[in-house]
């Protein structure tokens, strides 16, 4: 992908984002169709029930948290550890972070990086609002992280990644922060067929979590080239009952659905290839 469109795509997802944030801080709809956007509390912890959160999860975090961004629980399957240090890539309104917070302990600490100013401002302010000190949020890509090398545990993401247009640059840098024997724990969306140039195109799909998903061999030689060991990709086939109503009438559901991410960082010694 040429650098132009990447950044067209990068700044309409900031914009989108942006306007999710500003929504649910008020309480209104906005234009993500692959959400309700902070329309109620009640609607969002709905869609949160049917990602596979419970309703203690969705009880243990602040109001405004849960904004029904995600497509799966990535903490179902990153068997997070007291103490661990974990990040999550697009944080959000905060929601995983604080959940995966609750798990690590005061001994651990939780880091959440997004690119959107107004995400990271309501993430910061339910932080303090929940009393959440070991987590911090950064301003920042997922493709150039602003954490240092060799310092994370797991990594978590829920349904972001398949908006950056740089996957593999993405997936390098998970590489690099996970501590050797690290791994990423990850829901996402993936492609179960190759995408018609109709959704492809669509920039607006691209910012509901559409259009920019990879099919899983696609993803499979992103990890690989990246160095992870132990990749395992497990698609959802029943999570095609929420995707049709992310863009109702337009067919999504037969092009995509969520999967389950997984892959380890080889520990020191251990080669890569």
């Amino acid at each position: 992908m040429d650098q132009k469109k990447a950044d067209q795509i990068r700044q309409n997802v900031r914009k989108s984002y942006a306007e999710v944030a500003v929504a649910s801080d008020e309480q209104r709809c906005c234009g993500i169709e692959s959400s309700c956007c902070g329309v109620s509390a009640d609607i969002n912890s709905v869609l949160s029930t049917r990602f596979g959160y419970s309703d203690d999860d969705i009880k243990n975090v602040p109001q405004g948290a849960d904004m029904g961004l995600g497509c799966g629980n990535p903490r179902a399957i990153a068997s997070i550890k007291a103490g661990e240090v974990v990040l999550d890539l697009g944080s959000g309104g905060g929601f995983d972070a604080f959940l995966a917070a609750r798990e690590t302990g005061l001994q651990g600490r939780v880091i959440g990086v997004d690119m959107t100013p107004d995400m990271i401002s309501k993430a910061r302010a339910n932080a303090e609002k929940g009393n959440f000190s070991n987590v911090q949020f950064r301003l920042g890509e997922i493709e150039h992280l602003p954490v240092e090398d060799n310092s994370v545990d797991v990594i978590i993401s829920n349904c972001v990644i398949n908006l950056s247009p740089d996957k593999g640059q993405v997936f390098r840098e998970a590489f690099r922060v996970l501590k050797p024997g690290g791994r990423i724990a990850i829901s996402d969306v993936v492609a179960s067929t190759e995408l018609p140039d109709v959704i492809k195109n669509d920039l607006q799909l691209y910012s509901g979590c559409v259009a920019g998903a990879s099919q899983i061999a696609e993803l499979d030689t992103y990890l690989a080239d990246a160095g992870f060991i132990n990749i395992m990709i497990t698609p959802k086939d029943e999570s095609r009952e929420f995707i049709k109503d992310w863009a109702p009438g337009k067919g999504v559901e037969d092009y995509v659905l969520s999967a389950n991410i997984e892959a380890v960082k080889p520990a020191k010694g251990r080669s890569c290839c």
